[in-house]
């Protein structure tokens, strides 16, 4: 009996020596394990260690957001978009911001449409600088995550002067943002223009000829461009089988049809492609930085939100010396002010795809119903089919390579 190879069937153990299902054994993949990049859960069958076929399991952490929304007034609903891809928050706020001014039909001014270009550029550095090392050192390599991490923290130091906060950033307001950009956060953004390219060539040199991580990465979890949209994919892991879809590009907002960049696209769609497309991409933030920070300079100065008091909460000094300011932040601060009956969908190219926002409006002050677009949510859908014949050690820099973040997953 030593030989054999047993199983459970119901309460009884039935042993066999040809049987090669009995050769199999189950491997739960998260949500403790380090390397699943969250509190999410993959239960694989495994022979040796190849997958033979696996289930996923999220909503470890959900935390019921889109229903918390729904009684909420939608000022107070932007510190829950901060939870979901929390790499790059600000993206998530100023998604929802015109999701709620398309709603509320505001005229936003070029100069807050250019600032708010130049803060979603800054997040989805910080978050493909997460992915990328992450993927390094899921892959062996630790040094080239240490190399940018630096970076990300100066980003960091850039939002703390703008609005005060770091990762969950509530950067932003309805209709624009709280307070104007002061000359320290300008000239911090102007020294992460002149500091982060040599960083990300040095990066570049660690990875993108480096045999061993090639070898690694090279034709592992391959998704063709069919596939990839049959799962509504988007975002870096779709352009990287090739399709040039973005969202920036395809649905402008913000002006973006007013800058020139690049889409990098792939041609395999394997993980070492999807590193190359966010790597590109910085680049491309950064040449859309610079530009959007010459366009600011043509602007009229002093101009950061625009003119709707009825959404847009008054300065406190206002508050404390104008009865009229003091009306709007009560009735602002309390809900108390109507939105119109409507229903409107917006989205914005996240730093993982197509993040949109689905919101029903029956004229009272808060959403009658909204729904998030979550682009880790939709990516994930794919991960436990793609696994199927994969290593173990492939299956774990897969997911590195789809960069799922799991408060976008469970929401």
């Amino acid at each position: 009996m030593s030989d054999s190879v047993s199983k459970v069937t119901g309460n009884k153990p039935v042993f066999s020596d040809n049987d090669p299902q009995d050769e199999l054994f189950t491997l739960n993949l998260g949500p403790t394990h380090p390397a699943t990049h969250g509190v999410f859960q993959n239960v694989l069958q495994v022979d040796g260690e190849r997958i033979v076929s696996g289930v996923s399991t999220i909503g470890y952490i959900h935390r019921a957001f889109e229903k918390i929304a729904e009684h909420r007034p939608y000022y107070q609903i932007t510190p829950l978009t901060d939870r979901l891809n929390y790499c790059s928050s600000p993206i998530n706020n100023m998604g929802w911001h015109m999701t709620v001014e398309k709603l509320l039909e505001i005229e936003i001014p070029k100069r807050v449409q250019y600032m708010r270009v130049i803060i979603m550029e800054l997040a989805r550095i910080t978050d493909h600088i997460i992915c990328n090392g992450i993927l390094g050192v899921d892959t062996g390599a630790f040094s080239g995550f240490l190399y940018v991490l630096q970076e990300r923290e100066f980003i960091y130091e850039i939002y703390e002067e703008i609005c005060g906060a770091r990762l969950t950033t509530n950067i932003g307001r309805i209709g624009g943002f709280e307070r104007n950009f002061n000359q320290t956060a300008f000239d911090k953004i102007r020294e992460f223009l002149k500091r982060f390219p040599p960083v990300l060539k040095e990066f570049e040199e660690l990875f993108n000829r480096n045999r061993i991580f090639i070898d690694r990465t090279a034709d592992v979890a391959a998704v063709d461009a069919k596939t990839a949209l049959g799962y509504s994919w988007s975002g870096p892991i779709l352009r990287a089988t090739g399709v040039d879809y973005d969202v920036r590009v395809n649905e402008p907002y913000s002006s973006y049809d007013e800058f020139e960049f690049d889409i990098p696209v792939g041609t395999k769609g394997d993980v070492y492609d999807r590193f190359m497309v966010r790597n590109n991409e910085m680049w491309e933030s950064l040449k859309i930085i610079e530009q959007a920070l010459d366009k600011i300079e043509r602007e009229p100065k002093g101009i950061f939100h625009a003119d709707v008091p009825a959404f847009y909460l008054p300065p406190k000094e206002q508050v404390y010396n104008n009865m009229e300011a003091l009306i709007y932040h009560f009735k602002i601060v309390m809900g108390e002010i109507d939105a119109p009956k409507n229903e409107v969908y917006h989205c914005v190219e996240g730093a993982n795809g197509e993040l949109g926002f689905y919101l029903i409006s029956d004229g009272g002050r808060s959403p009658y119903r909204l729904h998030f677009r979550r682009p880790s949510f939709i990516n994930y859908q794919m991960y436990a089919p793609m696994s199927s014949g994969m290593l173990l050690s492939d299956a774990i820099i897969n997911m590195s390579s789809l960069n799922v973040i799991a408060g976008e997953l469970d929401a």
